[in-house]
């Protein structure tokens, strides 16, 4: 077999997370036929089944519309870590929203954590759950965590300065939070689904007047839920203005020492670390989606691992992909000011866990007419000038690139330059098509026009796929949908050279 092929095909086959490799979920049956519930939630992530769970609590039925399967998105792709602390986030916060609102996140999020705990021992779930502290580090600007420090303590969190850890190399300092916690969340997400109703392989197509349509049949229900990772619905809400996507990638690594906690380089460009069993997973590469053309984030991944732990053993390798909010907090409780009983969770920035948690808290709580007390903070409809103009702009400037400036240019690549296992824009015909080819000759076409808002695609050579720098749709290279906010595959060509 050629080299290069046993390549492709070994990163194809070890495409799966340590969670999915781990635990199987059970298969869940497809809707056929109409039905009414007290709650729909559209997601079968960690956020849609929380929401699910709480609202089980508190004597509210609901199901549960996957269209693919449970877990099956950025829930099994996450490291899994449960905590409050998102990078270097209270020093911005107080900036932004002041002190009052930058506490009311760090309570929300360190009550998620507890919620976790509450759960586990409720279920008596066996899943890994470990209570360990988390680091912010950096090699670099020891005053960034100097501030994050003090502002992580003004908003009630239990925060240090050090500069004593387990990582393998040296810091110039890092912000300790205690009290937080990590786990496996296929498995705990096994235990806790077993009350609830799901329905796989049912997308939700539309939603008209609290009726969700499917291709099986219409859901009726008094209030709906949009926990689809990325709304789906354009409007109202608009959520693809204020949003943008980010991918990331990791490795589960056998043959190395335990770590002490979870820790997160400040930097973007450097990597996180913890320990899951008797490995290590370590992340980095992290990209807005659509910008990565040059590929290279799987090897610069192992390279790390080579040099940090030089007896090391690749387990298995994959990637996720993040929503990030505006002013970088999500958003969570009403659709829009024109939909009472429609409710949306997104933009957990590349904090799932907690938000998730926090998601459902809040969802849960509007539901059943409570007031919780963190729904301010994370309230949709917000705007604060100075947290979100900056962002706004910028998510402006990259949809009139990716819309107008792109599609402008002429590609300079024909065919013929396309090498075997490469993919490319070219001119096919006076028309802009995206081509991957095969080793074996195979060639694959496909339009570059994204079925969500017509942004141009681009190829992503590390995982074979072409991506929206707009909003973060991807299909593989055949055209088949991978990510939402798009609903559709893009059109597909295949021909024998």
């Amino acid at each position: 077999m050629h080299n290069e092929y046993k390549k492709l095909l070994c990163w194809f086959l070890s495409m799966e997370s340590i969670w999915k490799k781990e635990c199987e979920l059970p298969k869940q049956e497809t809707l056929d036929h109409d039905i009414t519930t007290d709650v729909a939630i559209i997601g079968a992530g960690m956020a849609g089944i929380l929401t699910a769970c709480l609202l089980k609590k508190k004597g509210i039925d609901s199901v549960i519309l996957e269209a693919n399967e449970t877990a099956s998105g950025q829930t099994c792709n996450t490291t899994a870590k449960i905590t409050s602390q998102h990078a270097l986030t209270y020093d911005t916060l107080i900036q932004d929203f002041g002190k009052e609102k930058a506490q009311m996140y760090a309570m929300a999020n360190e009550t998620a954590i507890g919620m976790y705990e509450e759960l586990v021992k409720e279920f008596n779930i066996s899943c890994h759950f470990e209570g360990m502290p988390s680091y912010v580090y950096t090699t670099e600007e020891v005053n960034k965590i100097e501030k994050e420090v003090k502002a992580a303590l003004e908003c009630g969190i239990k925060a240090e300065f050090t500069t004593d850890t387990k990582l393998p190399f040296p810091v110039k300092g890092a912000v300790k939070f205690h009290g937080q916690a990590q786990f496996n969340p296929l498995e705990f997400i096994k235990e806790i689904i077993k009350p609830l109703k799901i329905y796989e392989h049912t997308m939700a197509e539309g939603i008209e007047d609290q009726v969700i349509i499917t291709k099986g049949g219409k859901v009726k229900a008094g209030s709906i839920v949009v926990a689809t990772h990325y709304p789906f619905i354009n409007s109202p809400g608009y959520y693809f203005a204020r949003m943008h996507q980010e991918r990331s990638y990791a490795l589960a690594i056998s043959n190395v020492p335990k770590l002490d906690g979870m820790y997160k380089d400040e930097s973007q460009s450097g990597y996180s670390f913890r320990n899951y069993k008797d490995m290590i997973i370590i992340g980095g590469g992290t990209h807005r989606t659509g910008e990565n053309l040059e590929g290279g984030k799987y090897e610069a991944l192992r390279q790390a691992a080579s040099t940090y732990y030089p007896e090391s053993k690749e387990v298995c390798n994959w990637s996720a992909q993040d929503c990030h909010s505006v002013d970088h907090v999500p958003y969570i409780g009403l659709y829009s000011a024109k939909t009472p009983e429609l409710y949306v969770a997104t933009g957990f920035k590349k904090w799932g866990m907690t938000s998730s948690m926090v998601s459902a808290m809040i969802l849960s709580d509007k539901i059943s007419g409570l007031k919780n007390p963190y729904e301010e903070v994370f309230h949709p409809q917000r705007f604060e000038v100075t947290a979100s103009m900056s962002g706004l702009l910028d998510e402006a400037k990259h949809t009139v690139r990716s819309l107008i400036l792109k599609k402008l240019k002429v590609p300079d690549t024909s065919l013929a330059q396309v090498q075997p296992g490469h993919g490319a824009i070219i001119e096919e015909d006076g028309e802009k098509v995206g081509v991957y080819k095969e080793l074996d000759g195979k060639i694959h076409m496909v339009s570059t026009k994204c079925t969500h808002l017509g942004c141009q695609l681009e190829w992503n050579p590390d995982e074979l796929s072409w991506d929206c720098p707009c909003h973060g749709s991807r299909f593989d290279y055949t055209g088949v949908l991978i990510n939402n906010p798009a609903l559709e595959s893009i059109e597909y060509e295949q021909f024998h050279k």
